[in-house]
């Protein structure tokens, strides 16, 4: 049996297929479903079981679950902007910490997910306790855990992976509001509108010129499935591509996907731009001092526990990801 919270979710659902893809439907899917929407990304899933996570929670407290294989730990609070740090810190932090002493105890490989907000205000993003400094609640309940695992490392009685997801986008994100994607609000920006709005420049930035490491839900499930492969790897890891790109490519290559499927040329930016169909506005001020303008993962570990598959450029990834949800 394995175990996938936040089954119905973004990251745990992509996940779950790509399970099924290996032919693995001996699944518990644990997720919150009270705003029901989320159901659809399950839909094409093939799961053994599904609970709702305060049911989970009991069921752990209590060492009522079967036997497991793994547990696979998506499910969190992934809002950025919530500030109730007490409810933060119970999901986020207390959870993930029950979990992991229950595969502690079972001797159960456990592969949670982290995040790159544990960096924050930082220019250096090496899995370094020097480089860490969170620019919100979110961000210090992910670094909270892993700091705990850093003080067990030592003495694991089976594999923890701490993945810290950088800016993740791709199919099935649509239940995530204002939260999804730069890629996924390009596409109904232009579809609604014609035109996609990007921040211009500040910070030292070009307009549209601020860059981030986006990495493709398909990479990121191809990482997670690495260490499952892996179980003498633990670890804090990066996640991402190792590549900054700027917001402009991402803008672009959803435009240009978009107008492939009218038969229309591919445009440059600057033809983008001119034509319009690329608009900068002004970056908010609310936003100044708290937005990271520059990410991207320092990806040696992650290549030195052995993931040495190439990962997708933003051209690449984000028209894929076009394509798919058109054709749905």
């Amino acid at each position: 049996m394995i175990i996938v919270t936040g089954a119905a979710g973004f990251i745990g659902s992509n996940l779950v297929r790509g399970l099924n893809r290996r032919g693995i439907e001996d699944i518990i899917a644990v997720d919150d479903l009270t705003e029901g929407d989320k159901f659809l990304n399950l839909v094409d899933c093939r799961i053994a079981d599904y609970l709702h996570k305060d049911e989970f929670r009991q069921r752990v407290a209590s060492g009522e679950l079967p036997e497991v294989r793994a547990v696979f730990h998506q499910g969190a609070c992934s809002d950025t902007t919530e500030r109730n740090g007490r409810y933060m810190m119970d999901n986020n932090y207390r959870v993930t910490l029950e979990l992991f002493e229950f595969c502690q105890a079972r001797r159960v490989p456990f592969i949670y997910a982290s995040s790159a907000a544990v960096y924050g205000g930082s220019s250096t993003y090496a899995e370094d306790p020097a480089n860490e400094r969170p620019l919100n609640v979110y961000g210090y309940s992910k670094l909270l855990f892993d700091q705990v695992l850093r003080q067990r490392m030592d003495t694991l009685t089976a594999q923890v992976v701490g993945l810290r997801y950088f800016n993740v986008y791709g199919p099935h994100e649509q239940h995530k509001g204002r939260m999804a994607s730069v890629a996924f609000h390009n596409m109904n920006q232009f579809l609604e509108h014609g035109h996609v709005r990007l921040f211009a420049g500040w910070d030292g930035y070009a307009d549209g010129g601020q860059s981030r490491d986006f990495i493709s839900v398909e990479d990121v499930v191809a990482v997670n499935l690495h260490f499952l492969d892996n179980p003498g790897r633990s670890g804090i890891f990066n996640c991402g591509t190792g590549r900054a790109q700027p917001f402009n490519d991402v803008a672009a290559a959803v435009v240009n996907a978009l107008r492939a499927e009218r038969g229309e040329a591919t445009l440059t930016l600057a033809q983008l731009v001119e034509q319009q169909l690329i608009r900068y506005i002004p970056f908010p001020d609310d936003l100044k001092g708290r937005y990271q303008s520059y990410t991207q993962a320092d990806v040696r570990n992650l290549r030195a526990a052995g993931f040495t598959a190439p990962m997708r450029d933003v051209q690449t990834g984000v028209s894929e990801y076009v394509r798919y949800w058109r054709a749905r």
